[in-house]
């Protein structure tokens, strides 16, 4: 599974930020991207809605799913297909009361325990675990996770899905492959390089984030 987080600052600064993202998002469900999480944190409720419904558009049609970051009723306003928890969100069980029982959850967590805890509870299609690597979108010296814990994440989480985060790349995928995960969440990796289109860029790194996926052996 390979899930495309948003960033429309990492796109643009300018008054174009969004419509870029909106292409952005296109050209990830051209490509075969998963997962697409809606995390605009910064936007209020009408205007965060207004783009979800846009990124919902996007991808109809393709097999990419479009989830929104920890806002349960933007998911529902703009009909997305589920909603991403943060760790320190309201349980999986309560936000599976809100959006349905065919919604996608998905819930961040960043130790073994915490993954456990939440495989008991129930009601989650897949965890992100992380970062892994230091990244731009959390400060310098922010703490990050071993492949070590990764990799007892994947065994605390008995069968649910584990993508890893934070500064992956192509190169470093095959290392979380190798300690169970089953894919990799970005948002940095996904931005195409200035002048390089969108759809170019994001079938590469798709490509080679399958590669790496299809061919390491990983950990049972």
């Amino acid at each position: 599974m390979i899930c495309l987080v948003t960033d429309r600052r990492r796109l643009s600064t300018g008054e174009d930020a969004i419509d870029r993202l909106v292409e952005l998002v296109a050209a990830a469900a051209r490509a075969g991207i998963d997962l697409v999480q809606v995390r605009e944190r910064d936007l209020d409720a009408r205007a965060l809605t207004a783009l979800v419904a846009r990124c919902v558009s996007a991808v109809r049609g393709t097999r990419t799913t479009v989830v929104v970051n920890d806002r349960a009723d933007v998911a529902l306003a703009a009909g997305a297909h589920g909603v991403h928890l943060r760790a320190d969100s309201v349980g999986v069980p309560s936000a599976r009361v809100l959006v349905g029982d065919a919604a996608i959850i998905g819930r961040s967590v960043h130790r073994p325990d915490e993954a456990a805890a939440v495989a008991q509870a129930g009601g989650v299609d897949y965890l992100i675990f992380g970062p892994l690597h230091q990244t731009q979108s959390k400060d310098a010296g922010h703490p990050v996770a071993t492949l070590d814990e990764l990799l007892e994440t994947c065994r605390a989480a008995v069968g649910i899905p584990v993508l890893a985060i934070g500064g992956m790349t192509v190169e470093r995928a095959a290392d979380a492959a190798r300690a169970g995960a089953s894919g990799m969440a970005a948002i940095g990796l996904f931005v195409p390089p200035a002048g390089e289109s969108a759809d170019k860029h994001v079938q590469m790194i798709a490509a080679g984030l399958r590669r790496a996926f299809d061919t390491c052996e990983a950990v049972s």
